[in-house]
């Protein structure tokens, strides 16, 4: 994309992370970037540094009053082509010491946020019948381990919820995909993974190593594209092999 692009883009939970390079690739093609976070703070100051073409909004999807404000918002947007919805928490837990409590806030961001952001996006794009969302799952959508019951159900929630809305939303001209990395190299994974761990689990990819953010960002900036005309329903796993292994 060229840097006369007029696209309106949604990234959430896009303050650090897989999500920064979501925005940032968006943003490198020319198109304006809407990007929540949870600390007001942190979002005034990214305001105050006044960068072009981008935005940042406040919000918490465990507060059902602040998620319910976003998606009036989102829903009023004048312009929006593309959302994705990216915020997400884990609780590694074995599966009878997850709280009644745990399970609840991983599947209000990870599972019920992305449905209700997406109606809301919907009703936005449905304006100019053209648009594309984006869910970002994991690839515990498709697999499992030990301690991650909460995860797994709410991510391989959310790759049946693309699925469904790609269906319901396609005479819209709303294409929906999921997307699914593996072993990711975040600041993030470097501050919670020892190098021996980190060593020890990329023996496990065949390509021989972690994800670089970036790489995740440019699948979903495909499938937000207007290269992608054809794709929808799909929950592409972006995990090195590691899922075949």
């Amino acid at each position: 994309m060229k840097p006369s692009d007029n696209r309106v883009v949604v990234v959430t939970g896009a303050t650090r992370g897989i999500g920064a390079a979501i925005a940032e690739e968006f943003w490198s093609q020319g198109a304006a970037v809407i990007i929540t976070g949870t600390h007001q703070e942190k979002i005034d100051r990214l305001n105050r540094q006044g960068n072009e073409r981008k935005s940042y909004v406040q919000a918490d999807f465990l507060s059902p009053e602040s998620l319910r404000t976003f998606c009036d918002y989102i829903a009023s947007l004048g312009r929006l082509d593309v959302c994705v919805n990216n915020a997400g928490i884990n609780v590694v837990k074995p599966a009878d010491q997850v709280s009644p409590d745990d399970f609840e806030r991983v599947t209000v961001v990870n599972y019920r946020a992305p449905y209700l952001i997406a109606q809301a996006a919907a009703r936005a794009m449905r304006k100019r019948h053209s648009g594309r969302i984006i869910n970002i799952g994991s690839m515990w959508s498709v697999i499992t381990k030990q301690g991650r019951s909460p995860y797994a159900a709410a991510k391989a929630g959310l790759a049946g919820m693309t699925r469904a809305l790609a269906t319901d939303w396609a005479a819209d001209g709303i294409l929906v995909n999921c997307v699914s990395p593996g072993f990711v190299l975040t600041d993030l994974t470097r501050r919670t993974l020892t190098t021996q761990e980190r060593e020890l689990l990329v023996k496990q990819v065949p390509l021989g190593r972690f994800a670089e953010p970036a790489e995740i960002a440019r699948w979903v900036a495909f499938l937000g594209s207007e290269q992608n005309t054809y794709l929808t329903g799909q929950n592409i796993v972006v995990d090195g092999g590691f899922t075949n292994v």
